[in-house]
């Protein structure tokens, strides 16, 4: 069995009450104020990095409906993943890059880490 079609109805200062196809991972709109319908965005639930209690960034699901597809890296009607730290929506590739990318830093930093101990040790380095 099909899972039923769900839909939101938003407030818009262009185009009045306007309603919209809900993606089953929206995390839905309780934040919304009305604005242009182009403003109109779907948000899934926060992937969040967090390091001693400091937000360091944040990713979530993205989709909105009615901004047009000229500029993908800054989301559109195809859903994307909005990555706070380099504030793009990246594709399904763009997502495994920068994964890849912090994969390699956080290579890095456990180098420095292991540096800094040897240093600290009364080791040279």
């Amino acid at each position: 069995m099909q899972d039923p079609i769900r839909s939101i109805t938003l407030p818009t200062t262009d185009f009045g009450d306007v309603t919209v196809p809900e993606p089953a991972w929206c995390a839905g709109h309780a934040d919304h104020r009305p604005g242009p319908r182009a403003e109109i965005l779907h948000r899934g639930p926060d992937a969040t990095l967090t390091f001693r209690g400091q937000h360091l960034t944040a990713a979530a699901l993205v989709q909105a409906p009615f901004l047009p597809a000229a500029t993908p890296e800054l989301g559109g009607p195809v859903p994307g993943v909005s990555v706070d730290i380099v504030g793009l929506v990246l594709d399904p590739v763009g997502v495994y890059e920068l994964a890849a990318a912090l994969d390699l830093h956080a290579a890095a930093l456990r180098a420095l880490a292991y540096d800094l101990a040897v240093i600290l040790a009364g080791g040279a380095r």
